[in-house]
């Protein structure tokens, strides 16, 4: 039974992951840096549901995607494997919250508010690094690369946490079976 466990986890990971890839698809860009990633809400819905390992795993097929589908801004291999692997990857730490979630049923918007503040925090503070080190010549002028990667990630950090909370809390609210964890 172990193992359909592990195979069933495995499925919905990457099914989670190609959610997210699509919705990452939609054009939520406002400017030329500023965005809301509206795929970290059915990563936030899985890390719950499934904790941090799967979390992770999910959001780093989420970050390989991006490959598969030429969706990458290549400014150099290892900003590539920062915002990529990496950012995707810290995506998942949305999941240390399942436990709480799961155990304290009372403060379910609480811990669904956490998750996706953590998650999406983890994964900016990566692309604030990549865009301190590699993006920071696109600043406007006057602005300092470290001033311009922590506006434009932190707002986008900012806005997708939020528009995260909010549809995950509804999801949940709508359909709470949808976060039960697998037998």
């Amino acid at each position: 039974m172990g193992n359909n466990k592990q195979v069933l986890l495995m499925v919905q990971a990457a099914i989670f992951a190609a959610v997210a890839m699509v919705l990452s698809l939609l054009p939520t860009t406002i400017g030329s840096s500023l965005t809301i990633s509206l795929g970290m809400i059915p990563l936030t819905i899985f890390c719950l549901k499934a904790g941090t390992k799967w979390g992770l795993f999910s959001a780093f097929i989420w970050g390989l995607l991006h490959f598969v589908l030429g969706d990458v801004y290549f400014l150099g291999p290892i900003q590539v494997f920062i915002e990529y692997v990496v950012a995707f990857f810290f995506g998942g730490f949305a999941g240390v919250m399942a436990e709480k979630f799961h155990t304290e049923p009372d403060n379910a918007t609480k811990n669904i508010v956490l998750a996706a503040l953590i998650g999406t925090f983890a994964r900016f503070f990566w692309h604030f690094i990549a865009g301190v080190i590699y993006w920071g010549e696109y600043a406007p002028e006057g602005w300092s690369p470290l001033f311009f990667s922590f506006v434009m990630n932190g707002a986008s950090a900012l806005l997708t946490a939020a528009a995260t909370a909010v549809v995950v809390v509804l999801i949940y609210r709508t359909n709470p079976k949808l976060f039960k964890k697998n037998a």
